[in-house]
């Protein structure tokens, strides 16, 4: 049955983005190409609104089917429909980088206050952080994933496909070690968002906008952190799988930090579009992700949570390539080509 509905989730989500597409091209909600863009033609914008709308219906259907309790949908829907409405409005008007804080801090705020139980976070084998030393830690690492979310959706393809593929990650963390809900709520996200992602492959048709991006960030951080919260481990396996995203975008944040960049400003110097713009696809950069997540990196964290290694070798092991990697594509030094071109900055 939970098959039948994820397929079901994914044929809706795919019309659901094209009707948003064609009242996209209506209303002439487009975006238009400039210098700090990676694509070349003016393409509609908001089809992230298919695969919420995709996934909200999803969760009501499991419900009504008892594959899924109520509040275990909630913990999802609540501060992800918040976030997405948010992105929303800022998708068809701009709303100041302040206010849309506060409302992603507020839906942070209202998920952690849903969860049943928080993680457990082990640091070493002999410390570990509780419930009372997490509150604002998580809360700041959920509008950090939220937001990073927004900023590595920059070239087609990369957002749905790393949301598909960390929530099979996370549907077979959840089926090995949390509870037959998780699963459920992962398979769910990623027929959601593959969908959406009929229509954004190379090349896009429809890109995602803020309400897509915004809902899989929050989204997948309280899928995360309910899978935790059954095995500890499994916070780091967590971290594992969403690296890709994690790892470009903190290195790409430090380095416009150092260089004393406005971090709000729109550019394209994440390691994702430096490559993107190196081999002159976009398809070629996504597809890498996804091989990256599916046989790299879905490896090492099902190592970690199983106990095979331990979480800080496995972090190690699956960080450092990836930190390599950015470094190697320049991220975050706007226009410069990679270190290994042969004419690269080296600061």
């Amino acid at each position: 049955m939970t098959l039948i509905l994820c397929l079901a989730v994914l044929v809706v989500s795919a019309l659901l983005t094209g009707a948003v597409r064609g009242y996209a091209l209506r209303k002439q909600l487009l975006d238009i190409p400039n210098e700090r863009s990676s694509h070349s033609v003016p393409t509609p914008r908001g089809g992230g609104v298919g695969l919420v709308a995709a996934f909200i219906l999803g969760l009501g259907s499991a419900v009504w089917l008892g594959l899924l309790p109520a509040w275990d949908a909630a913990v999802l829907a609540v501060p992800g429909l918040a976030v997405a409405s948010i992105g929303f409005a800022d998708d068809h008007g701009h709303i100041a980088a302040r206010w849309r804080l506060l409302a992603h801090f507020g839906a942070a705020s209202v998920g952690l206050a849903l969860l049943h139980s928080w993680p457990i976070v082990p640091i070493t084998s002999h410390f570990h952080l509780s419930e009372r030393w997490l509150a604002i830690p998580l809360a700041v690492g959920l509008v950090w994933l939220l937001n990073l979310y927004n900023f590595m959706d920059g070239i087609d393809g990369i957002a749905g496909t790393q949301a598909v593929t960390v929530c099979l990650g996370f549907a077979l963390l959840s089926y090995l070690f949390a509870t037959p809900a998780d699963t459920v709520l992962a398979l769910l996200l990623g027929a959601a968002s593959g969908g959406f992602l009929c229509w954004n492959l190379p090349p896009a048709r429809i890109f995602m906008g803020d309400a897509g991006s915004g809902f899989l960030g929050i989204a997948i951080g309280f899928l995360w952190l309910k899978i935790a919260a059954h095995k500890p481990e499994c916070f780091w396996a967590g971290f594992v799988l969403m690296g890709v995203f994690i790892i470009d975008a903190t290195w790409t944040l430090a380095v416009r930090l150092k260089n004393k960049q406005r971090i709000y400003e729109a550019h394209r110097s994440h390691g994702y579009q430096q490559a993107a713009i190196w081999l002159g696809s976009h398809g070629k950069v996504t597809a890498t992700v996804a091989l990256i997540n599916l046989a790299w990196l879905l490896p090492l964290s099902w190592c970690i949570a199983a106990g095979a290694i331990p979480a800080a070798w496995g972090v190690g092991i699956a960080a450092a390539p990836l930190v390599i990697a950015a470094w190697l594509l320049g991220a975050g030094l706007q226009g410069s080509p990679p270190r290994f071109h042969g004419n690269g900055r080296s600061d």
